[in-house]
């Protein structure tokens, strides 16, 4: 659900363009920028935006690692875009933005199928850079989603990663990035 948001900085009050999406349809990264081109503030100078597809395979450090046929995600609505919307604004009150679109796909998905889609627009590349990160990571690890690979040697619920909380939990200590 697309809303402007207020954010509080220091001596300042800024609305961002957050647009939260969940769906089990496709999207459009095209038409998606596009959007973004129609809406965006004249102090916008950078947009950087992240598409994520389905691997054919689980993770690497898995001994059990068989090619996957197909990825099935369940969430609960309302829940879901709420811990999403929380995401986002632990982004925008660290970084100056101006838009932020995120789309998460559920449903059954096959390999190479897009699942989900980041973008942020921003004054400087550096913050868009950064948030678009931030908040990739902590989709990975935050967000709530439940997944499970359906693969030729059986089904198997996916956790999330040490590499990905190590990511996600790294942003507790920078401050170079605001």
């Amino acid at each position: 659900m697309a809303t402007k948001s207020r954010f509080y900085r220091p001596s300042q009050v800024v609305e961002v363009f957050v647009d939260i999406r969940v769906q089990a349809e496709d999207f459009s990264v095209a038409d998606e920028y596009l959007a973004l081109r129609q809406r965006m503030p004249g102090n916008t100078g950078a947009v950087a935006s992240f598409a994520g597809l389905v691997r054919d395979a689980g993770p690497a450090a898995d001994i059990r690692v068989a090619e996957v046929q197909t990825l099935y995600l369940e969430h609960y609505p309302g829940m879901t875009e709420r811990s999403i919307g929380d995401i986002v604004n632990q982004a925008a009150e660290r970084w100056p933005l101006n838009d932020v679109v995120v789309i998460h796909r559920v449903g059954e998905l096959a390999p190479l199928a897009q699942i989900v889609f980041v973008q942020v627009a921003s004054g400087h590349r550096s913050a868009a850079f950064a948030a678009c990160t931030f908040i990739m990571d902590y989709l990975k690890t935050a967000a709530i989603f439940w997944k499970r690979e359906d693969t030729a040697a059986g089904r198997r619920w996916v956790e999330v990663t040490d590499e990905d909380r190590e990511r996600a939990s790294a942003w507790e200590t920078k401050e170079s990035d605001r």
